[in-house]
């Protein structure tokens, strides 16, 4: 990211900040986030894109050799056997920018986030 500019108010204006291949990856994860969360409020929280509703379901942010996808602590308990193969975290896995994106693997996270979401909160707003 280029430490000169102004902090991004928007997703759009994040990607920006990044070289044309972090941006395809940035922009896919975006599209796969909202696939999975159409409803969700999109903002910057954190200095990072995230995805919310009532509260933050998913982040994620550019490096300089991976992209970091935050889905929280108890999403990365529940997938602990299908994020095995990336460098995790408590509540962060790393996506190596030299592979491609695990599709379904984050469609399928951003989904479990959503249904605890609507688990603790009430129903969806449509």
């Amino acid at each position: 990211m280029n430490s000169k500019t102004a902090k991004p108010k928007t997703i759009g204006e994040y990607i920006k900040n990044y070289p044309a291949p972090e941006q395809k990856k940035l922009r896919e994860m975006l599209k796969l986030t909202r696939q999975a969360a159409p409803k969700a409020e999109e903002g910057i929280k954190w200095s990072m894109p995230a995805l919310s509703y009532k509260r933050i379901l998913v982040m994620f942010a550019g490096f300089k050799h991976h992209i970091g996808f935050y889905p929280t602590a108890a999403a990365m308990e529940a997938f602990t056997k299908e994020t095995s193969k990336f460098k995790t975290g408590r509540g962060s896995i790393q996506f190596p920018l030299s592979e491609p994106l695990p599709k379904a693997l984050i469609k399928k996270i951003t989904t479990f986030r959503v249904k605890q979401a609507i688990e603790k909160d009430g129903k969806w707003r449509t």
